[in-house]
Order: structure tokens, then sequence, then C-alpha cells
């Protein structure tokens, strides 16, 4: 052997030896000065029956260990308090732990410790380094019973028969202020009676808690209020919810805590119990970022029932049987951002006699969601006051959706299909209210809806004491997007293609009660049958109720249809309709003239179509076999005047709002009818509603007229009949806002008038010889029109009261030859003479009664002959005018 190598082995030799030797004087050392020294050199003191320690690998082995802390009441340190039948360290860096004060080890195993360990006083993170962390890569504790408490002496955690193994563990102060106070890898653990308590708050209990083949298992879980509600609310006004869980049974596996991110997998909770209570308060957006994130692989909950309590202590919201299956479900930064605050892969949920209790009270049969689909099951609303909106229930409601996700942090919705199946009931609008912006920034729009169906549903919507029903509704609306309103102030909607369908169709306003039996109405068609609007109101209470001028109308038609195109739902609303066809209608209009005038300016029809606010136009319209009655009621009138208008026939084309480009705005009306049930009536009425001077012109024709005809209408107010025949009337008039003119013709035969008393009983026999002087009783074959011009327009009253006008002017001007105000002084004169023929006679005394009789005979013919002659002399041939 060659000598280096031999000295090389004497010195490994002696090296050996001299470490034996350190060792073993190493032990014989701590086991006499160890404690001496932990004493005099630490916060702790420790006693113990057996240790070992090898300096080498820095293991070490101690039995029957009682550790205290020296001075229990200084809180920069932590604190310890109890025994150890047995600890053991591997790998403990003897060198830091003895000059460093830093105790840190690879593995420690803890055999059953019964340990009061208090935590040290956090640190001013500017103030420099943390005192005294533990570091423990790995930890084990068997059979332990173990109570931590905060510096304060407040008890933070405990836990009784704890067994666990844990990879990695970290827990100090600091990491329970700031974020998670248990960080680890892996771990084993089996306990009883654990208790946390993460703040002054809540307060967690776990009755029993085991691991077995990766999973754990946890019975009673219970998260706990500290405080009674009102004391929270007074203690932490700025927080707006108190939470109350329990748990009766939780199962789970692959639970990692690591830095801020806790995640497990198919965790399992049975029954349940969320309480919430809500205090009200409006809470600050934290400007602290979430300092956590949560990942849950599969979560499975069965049974369970929620809670939340509003601040008066009645229910907000509670459900029972509650199920849910998420799958990949995620809590973190990126998802806090969205609408909804989570990420999920799939999920599904269900839940049985849920009522939610706010400004509606609504109670749910039965709920069943996941993203592709949902359905909601017998449902109710009832009020809970007067400004409530609903009072219905529904049988069933479901839907189904193509694509549910965020894009760029925006919901991104397409909905495949909407069922409402069976809605009965009520929906009450509220009342007007200023709009506000709405705040859209977190969806995508547009957002679809394909398909939305009703059936089966009778429905009353009430708007301001005007409610509308739909009975029998069925109803299939396709292709809705939905877009935010130019103001902001809503979402606008466009409709592909929809029909509705309802019968008994009903809508009540002060005065009316309109019915359908059944209406019809798709994109491009609709049809209404048996329509009619009657009042509620007698025409005597009408005439109260109002305080100006206002017609009551009385109208049923038999049917309605319209062909072609509109839009009412979106930003862009118009009508084109190519035909309208109403068959069958029924009118009486009312009017009293007993109201005050309604001052307001009157607009012709030509500005009326001009102010509609959207592009309308229709083609055709076309009123067939109708009736229109018109009554008029004055105070001096005996009963109402009549006008009767039957086999009512009108076309109307290019009816139109002047805001259809590319559109004929020229309005042109024909009108057939049979005039007072007695003679033909037809009438031609033209007008441009783009004209801003409001032109119009109208003409027509009626053939013999029996003059009789017209008595209903003027009996009742000029207290006159007529008979004899209007053979022809023509007219053509032009005219605009400020009154109208034109021609009349009127070709009549043996026309005369009665004039009667206020009662309309008793013809002045005087007063109709009079007036008939007057009247052109025939006129002739072929008579020439006459022109009637400057017949001002009432601007208070309608177009048909300015046509009436001409029609009079021109009647006026055809019938009496001389001033009407004429025959009025001649009666008077007439009567006159009378009088003074009376007051002759009186004064005649004396003279024998068959000489008053040759006086009186002779001043009768004297005044007869002489008064006429002196009024009428010899009557000319009437001029024309």
């Amino acid at each position: 052997m060659k000598k280096w190598v031999k000295k090389s082995l004497i010195g490994l030799g002696v090296l050996a030896i001299i470490f034996l030797l350190a060792n073993f004087g190493l032990n014989i050392w701590l086991k006499t000065q160890l404690p001496k020294y932990i004493k005099n050199n630490t916060d702790y003191k420790v006693s113990y029956k057996v240790l070992d320690v090898d300096l080498g690998s820095g293991n070490i082995l101690a039995t029957g260990i009682t550790v205290n802390s020296k001075n229990p009441q200084n809180t920069n340190v932590i604190g310890l308090q109890g025994t150890i039948d047995t600890l053991k360290i591997s790998r403990l860096g003897i060198y830091d732990a003895v000059f460093n004060k830093t105790i840190s080890s690879k593995d420690l195993l803890l055999a059953n410790p019964n340990l009061n360990i208090t935590l040290a006083k956090p640190i001013d993170k500017k103030a420099g380094k943390k005192v005294n962390p533990v570091l423990f890569e790995n930890i084990r504790i068997n059979s332990g019973n173990i109570n931590i408490f905060k510096y304060n002496k407040q008890k933070f955690l405990g836990v009784k028969q704890f067994n666990l193994f844990v990879e990695n563990l970290q827990m100090t102060e600091e990491s329970v202020e700031d974020k998670l106070p248990i960080v680890f890898d892996k771990y084993d653990i089996k306990g009883k009676d654990f208790f946390f308590r993460p703040d002054a708050v809540y307060a967690l209990t776990i009755r029993k808690i085991n691991t077995a083949n990766g999973k754990m298992l946890i019975e009673d879980f219970k998260l706990i209020p500290l405080l009674s509600f009102d004391q929270f609310k007074k203690f932490y006004p700025g927080k707006n919810k108190l939470f109350k869980f329990d748990i009766q049974k939780m199962e789970f596996k692959d639970v990692v805590v690591k830095k801020n991110n806790i995640s497990l997998a198919n965790a399992n909770f049975q029954n349940p119990l969320l309480t919430v209570y809500t205090t009200g308060a409006v809470v600050k957006k934290a400007d602290k970022p979430m300092s956590f994130e949560l990942n849950l692989e599969d979560i499975k909950l069965s049974n369970g029932t929620i809670q939340v309590i509003k601040p008066d202590g009645n229910n907000l919201l509670y459900g029972q049987s509650l199920n849910l299956n998420i799958n990949k479900f995620a809590f973190n930064k990126e998802s806090s951002e969205n609408i909804i605050p989570v990420n999920y892969k799939d999920f599904n949920f269900s839940g049985k006699n849920i009522h939610y209790t706010d400004k509606q009270n609504i109670t749910v049969g039965s709920l069943a969601l996941n993203p592709k689909s949902g359905e909601i099951r017998n449902i109710v609303a009832l009020p809970t006051g007067s400004n409530t909106s609903m009072d219905l229930k529904a049988n069933h409601i479901a839907f189904n959706i193509n694509k549910w996700e965020f894009i760029d942090k925006k919901l991104n919705l397409d909905v495949k299909d909407v069922l409402v199946d069976g809605i009965h009931g009520k929906i009450k609008a509220r009342e007007a209210v200023q709009k506000k912006k709405s705040d859209f920034t977190g969806i995508q729009f547009p957002l679809v809806i394909r398909k939305v169906t009703v059936k089966n549903s009778n429905i009353i919507y009430d708007k301001g004491e005007q409610p509308l029903t739909l009975n029998d509704l069925n109803a299939t609306i396709n292709n809705i997007e939905l877009k935010p309103k130019a103001d902001q102030s809503g979402l606008g909607a466009i409709v592909k293609d929809y029909q509705l369908t309802t019968r008994n169709f009903a809508y009540k306003t002060k005065f009316y009660n309109m019915t359908v039996g059944l209406l019809k109405v798709g994109k491009n068609t609709a049809q209404v049958n048996n329509f009619a609007m009657k009042p509620l109101v007698s025409r005597a209470q009408f005439i109260k109720m109002i305080p100006v001028e206002r017609d009551l109308y009385d109208l049923k038609a038999g049917q309605v249809t319209i062909n072609g195109s509109w839009d009412l739902f979106s930003n862009n609303k118009f009508i084109n309709a190519s035909d309208v066809v109403i068959q069958s209608a029924d009118a009486n209009i009312f009017r009293s003239k007993i109201p005050n005038d309604d001052p307001k300016e009157k607009p012709l029809y030509s500005r009326l179509l001009r102010s509609i606010k959207i592009p309308m136009y229709i083609n055709n319209l076309d009123l067939k076999n109708s009736i229109l009655v018109y009554e008029e009621d004055t105070p001096e009138s005996s009963g109402p005047g009549k006008l009767t208008f039957s086999n009512f026939n009108m076309n109307v084309k290019n009816l139109n709002s002047a805001k259809f480009k590319g559109k004929p705005t020229q309005v042109q009306i024909k009108i057939d009818c049979s005039f007072m049930n007695l003679a033909p009536l037809s009438v031609n009425w033209n007008f441009n509603v783009a004209d801003q001077h409001d032109n119009f012109t109208i003409s027509g024709k009626a053939v013999n007229l029996p003059a009789q005809g017209i008595n209903p209408f003027i009996r009742p107010y000029l207290h006159i009949t007529a008979t004899g025949t209007i053979q022809e009337m023509l007219f053509n008039f032009k005219g605009n806002p400020k009154g109208l003119g034109g021609t009349f013709n009127l070709k009549h035969k043996d026309l005369k008038i009665a004039i009667l008393n206020k009662n309309n009983e008793e013809k002045k026999g005087l007063l109709t010889a009079v007036a008939n002087l007057f009247l052109k009783s025939d006129s002739g074959q072929f008579p020439d029109s006459v022109t009637v011009e400057n017949v001002e327009r009432d601007p208070t009253k309608s177009f048909f009261n300015l046509f009436w006008k001409g029609i009079q002017e021109g009647l006026k001007k055809t019938l009496i030859g001389v001033n009407t105000d004429k025959a009025k002084k001649a009666v008077k004169k007439t009567v006159s003479a009378v009088k003074d023929v009376k007051e002759s006679i009186k004064e005649i005394k004396g003279t024998t009664q068959e000489d008053k009789v040759s006086i009186q005979k002779v001043e009768e013919e004297k005044q007869k002959k002489g008064f006429l002659k002196g009024i009428f002399k010899k009557k000319e041939k009437p001029e024309k005018e």
C-alpha cells in the first residue's frame, strides 16, 4: 500500500473518530445543556425525556417533550404551550435555528401533540424582515389536539384527534392577513371538532374531517355569524350582506392550496343551507383587486336550500330542493370583470318551490337550467302593493340557447327559441319615469332570439286604467335582434317575421270598449273580424264629462284585412301596405253643441297625415258596403239632427305621411253612397300630403233626392220641413286652411218649406207663406251654376264644417232670389199692420153691430191691398246670382 493512501485512510479514520466523538459529545451536551441553552437564548422553556441528534444529517428525535413560552405576554414571537410525545425532525438547519432564529426543516413529525400556539403580531412590511418564520417542507401530525390563537388571544384555529400530513405547508400571521391562512401542496388529514375564525364576523366549524384514497370527507360544516344581524348593521354599516352556511356533508379530492389559488375536484355538497341577510347598504367598489382565485373541477350540490332575508326581516328569496352540477368552475380576476363573474364549461341547475318577493311576489314550482336550455313550470306572480305590475300565472316557460359566451369581456348571446305556454292574468304598466341612459358596455350586440312562441294564453295589459285583453293568444315571432336605442334609454328590436292570433280581443278606455272577435297579425298580413267600438257612457253622461265639444263614436265592422309590409318594433319603424279592405262597417258619430267650443286649431287632413312620425304608405284602401250616420245636438234643437249615408263605399289611393321615399303623396278619395237612404251621392276628394299649403279639391253629385229626406236633420235645428225634389246637385270646390270657393248647381222641382214652432209641431202659416214667396220652387230644366266664393274657414272647426258651409252658400244663392233679411222685415211689417187694424176697431164706439162689421171689412180689404202692394209691388223676375 502506498504511503499517501495509507495516510489518507488514517486521516479519514481520525476525522470519523472526531466526528463520532463530536456527535457523541453533542448529544451528551444537548441532553444535559440544551434545555438550559434554549431557556437562556430563546423565548421558550423546553424539557424532554429522550433527545438524539445526528449532527451530520440534522435529524433530531425527541420524546416526552414539554414546551412553554418564557413570556406568554410577548406578542412579537410565536407562543407555544403544551406537550409532544414524540418529535422527529429531518434535516434541520441547526445553524439557522441557533444563530438566525429561523426554524427550517425538510420533515417534521409530531406524535400526540397537545399544543396551544399563539401567532406573532403582524409586522409592518416597511419595518424590515420577518420575525421567527416557521418553514417546513413536509409536516406530519399524529393524534394531535391543537389550538392556534392570534396574538390578541382570540382563537384562530382548533382541532381534536388531528392527524395530518402536508407537503410544503406555510402558515404565518402575514399570510392570514393578506391572502390565505394556510398554503400547501398535498395533504392527508383527519380530525374532529375543527374550528376556524378568519375574522371578527364569522367562525367556521366542522364536526368531522377525514381523507382516504385522495378524497376528503367533511361532516357538519358550518359558517356561523358571530354577530346578530342588528349588531352587524351597527358595527359594519358599509357591508351589505351577512352569511350563514350549513352543509350536512361534503366530499372532494385533490385539494391544492398554493399562493393565492384554491383548487379542488369532485366536490359534492349534500343538504346545504345558505342564509343571506341583506342590509341594503351601498357597497363601494373595492380599489384593491381580489387576492385569491378559486378553481373547482367538478361541483355537485344536492338538495340545497337558500334563503335571502331583506333588511325588514322578510324573505327576499327562498328556494328548496336545489341541485347544481358545475364542470370546471373558476372565479378569478379575469372572470370577475364579466357580467357573470365566473367561468365554467358546463352546468345543470334545478330547484323547486322558489319564492321571490320584492316589488312582485313570484313563486316557481320547478326550475331547470343548463348552458343550452332552461325550463320553468308553474309560475305565479302576485302583486305586493299598488305599484306592482303583474298578477298572473304561467304553466310553462322554456328556452334553448345556441351560443352563450364571453368575447373580449362582452356577453355574446344567441337564443335558439323561447316557449311561453299558458299565461293567464294581468300585467299593469307602471307609471312613466324619467328615462335614464342604460349601460350596455358588457354586452355584444345584437342579441339574437331566433324564435319566440306564446301559446294558449289569456293576458290583460292595463296601462293608465285602460286594459287591453288578449284571449286565446297564440303568437310566433321569428329572428328578433335587440340593439340599444339611439338615446341609450333601452333596447330596440328588429323582427324579421311574426304571426299573432287572439280571439275576443278587447281594449277599454275612458269612454269606449273596443272588441274584436278574431285578430290575426303577421309581417305581411292582418285580419280583424267583428270589430266593435261601443261607448261605455250614455250621450247625456258623455256631454257632462267633456269640457269642450267632442265626437262620441259607436263603430262596428264585419272584417278588416291588410296586406303589405311593416315594422313596428325596431328603431326604423314603417308601414307599407298594398291593400286595406274594410267590410260592412257601421259608424254612428254623435256631437253635441252644448259643451263649449274647442278653441284648438283643427288641422286639415293633409297636415294631420304629415304629422305622422314614421314612413306610412297605403297604396289602396277600400271601405265597402258600410253605413255612416252623423247626429248633432244643439241647445235649441228638439232632439238630435241626423244625416245618414248608407251603401257607403269609399276608395282611397296613396294614403301616406309624405315620409316614404319614392312613393306618391297625392291622396285620391272617391266616395259612392246613398244619402239619407233616398238618393245616390258621389264625392271626389283630392289633396297632396307633401303640400305645405294644404290645398285640396272636393267635388260631387247627388240626384233625385226628395226634399223631405233632409227633414230629420233640418227640423230639430231650423224648425223647418221641406217638400219637393232635388233632382240634381253638383258641387266643385277648391280650398285651403283659410277657406274655399268654387261652383254649385242645383236642379229642383216643387220645392217648398214649412216653418214650425220651437216644439216642431204648429205650422206658422203667415211666416211660411212669406218665406215661400222668396223661394225658387222650380229651377228649370237647365239651371245655371252659381259661384261660391270667400267662404271663410273657422280654424277651430273641422274640414267638414268648412265643406258644409260651402254647400249652404250654394243653396242660398240657388234657392233664394233676395236677401232673407227682407223676408223677415216683411213679416214684421205684416204683423204690425194687423195690430193697427185691431186698434182702429177698438176705437169705433157707438156704431151698430152691422156698421162695425162693414167698417172692419172695408179696412181689412184696404189694408191688405195697400200694404202688400207697397211692399211687394209687382214681383219682377228674379235676378241671377
